[in-house]
C-alpha cells in the first residue's frame, strides 16, 4: 500500500480536501481519499507534495499521428494555409511518424494523460497505442469533399477499421468537419456509425467555415481551388446545426470539436442534440486563428465542456495543463475546480 498528500486534493467528488491522505494499492488502485481536515500529523510513509493532486487528465481531442509536423506551420496562418501545409507535409517516412508519435505519447503521459481521443487516418499509431500506459480510443476519421469519391474514401477508413479491430483497439468512424465532408459522404457513414459510443467532427473552428457553407466562398473556397480538389458538383450541408441533427448519429456522445466561432443561435439548436460535449483546444487556436473560443458563452447556454490539445502541428506541445492555464489566462473567473472537472470527469464522461 502507498499514501500521498499535498496541500490541496480534488476528488470531483465533493469540496476541495487540504492535506487529506490518498491511501492506493501498490498499482495505483486508491483505495480510499481520507479527509483530515487540513491537520496532517507527520506520519511514516505518507508521500507529501506542495502542490495539489487531481484525477489523472483525459485529452478528447489529439492526432498524434501528426506529431512529425511539430513546427512546420507558421503560426497564425489562419485555417485555409494550415490546411494547405499539412495536406503537402503528410508524405513523410514511416520511421520518422513513428518516432514523433511514440515521443509525443511518453509526453502526454508524462505530463498526467491517462486517457485520450485520438483522431486517426490512418493505422500508423495502432502499435504505439497498443503498448501505451494510455488508455486510446481512436476515432477513424473520413474527408472528401467530392461526392463522386464518397465510397472510395469509405472502403479506405473501413480498412484502417479493420486493422484496429484485428488489434483489439476502440474506435470509432467519424466525420471530419462540416466543410470537409459531402452530403454524400455524411449519409454514407452515418449508415455505419449508427452504434457509435463515441463521435467527434471539428465545428466551427474558423470564421471561414460558415462564408463556405453558404456563400461557397472565402478561405476555405480559395484553399480547396488552390489544391485542385474542387469537384464539379459541391454539395455540402446547409449549416453546422444541420450537420449535427441531421448527418451526424444520434447514437453515443457526440463531441464537438474547437467551437472557436460558436454562436449562440447555433449553440441552441445543436443543443437539441442529447449526450454532447463541447471541446476546447485553445491552444491550437490560439496557433492557428489567434482567437480564443467564447467560453463564458459556453457557460450561459449549459454546455458540458472537455478539453483537448489537437496536434503538434497546431500547437506547442501536448499538455493538457497549459490548456487550462490558457484558459484560465483569458478567463480569470474560471474557478480551478471546473477547469479540473473540464479536463477530469467531464473528458471520462464524454469518452463512455
Amino acid at each position: 500500500m502507498k499514501r500521498f498528500s499535498a496541500q490541496y486534493i480534488i476528488t470531483n467528488s465533493g469540496p476541495v480536501l487540504k492535506r487529506a491522505i490518498i491511501s492506493t494499492e501498490d498499482d495505483g488502485t486508491i483505495i480510499s481519499v481520507d479527509d483530515t481536515g487540513g491537520d496532517l500529523k507527520e506520519t511514516n510513509s505518507v508521500e507529501f507534495y506542495n502542490g495539489i493532486i487531481i484525477p489523472g487528465f483525459v485529452n478528447c481531442h489529439s492526432h498524434l499521428e501528426l506529431s512529425h509536423l511539430k513546427g512546420v506551420v507558421a503560426q497564425n496562418s489562419g485555417l485555409g494555409v494550415f490546411i494547405d501545409h499539412i495536406r503537402s507535409s503528410r508524405a513523410i517516412s514511416s520511421d520518422r511518424i513513428l518516432s514523433s508519435a511514440s515521443s509525443a505519447d511518453k509526453d502526454m503521459y508524462n505530463s498526467g494523460i491517462s486517457l485520450c481521443a485520438d483522431i486517426c487516418n490512418t493505422s500508423d499509431t495502432f502499435l504505439i497505442k497498443g503498448e501505451s500506459k494510455i488508455r486510446y480510443i481512436s476515432l477513424l476519421e473520413v474527408f472528401g469533399i467530392d461526392p463522386d469519391k464518397a465510397s472510395g474514401r469509405m472502403e479506405e477508413i473501413i480498412r484502417v477499421s479493420q486493422k484496429a479491430e484485428e488489434m483489439n483497439l476502440p474506435f470509432s468512424l467519424v466525420p471530419h468537419s462540416t466543410y470537409s465532408v459531402s452530403l454524400t459522404l455524411f449519409r454514407t457513414l452515418l449508415g455505419m456509425s449508427m452504434k457509435n459510443k463515441v463521435t467527434s467532427i471539428h465545428f466551427m473552428e474558423s470564421a471561414g467555415e460558415k462564408e463556405f457553407l453558404v456563400n461557397k466562398s472565402g478561405p476555405l473556397m480559395i484553399s480547396y481551388r488552390k489544391s485542385g480538389l474542387l469537384p464539379s458538383t459541391l454539395e455540402t450541408v446547409k449549416d453546422h446545426a444541420a450537420a449535427v441533427l441531421n448527418e451526424v448519429t444520434g447514437s453515443g456522445n457526440l463531441i464537438l470539436v474547437h467551437n472557436t466561432f460558436a454562436d449562440r443561435h447555433t449553440i441552441r439548436s445543436v443543443m437539441k442534440r442529447k449526450n454532447l460535449y463541447w471541446c476546447l483546444c485553445p491552444g491550437s487556436n490560439a496557433y492557428i486563428e489567434t482567437s480564443i473560443p467564447p467560453v463564458n458563452l459556453l457557460l450561459e447556454e449549459g454546455c458540458e465542456i472537455v478539453i483537448g490539445t489537437d496536434s503538434l502541428a497546431s500547437n506547442i506541445k501536448l499538455d493538457i495543463l497549459g490548456e487550462l492555464i490558457a484558459l484560465q489566462s483569458d478567463f480569470p473567473d474560471l474557478a480551478v475546480e471546473d477547469l479540473v472537472r473540464w479536463a477530469t470527469l467531464n473528458g471520462a464522461k464524454a469518452l463512455g
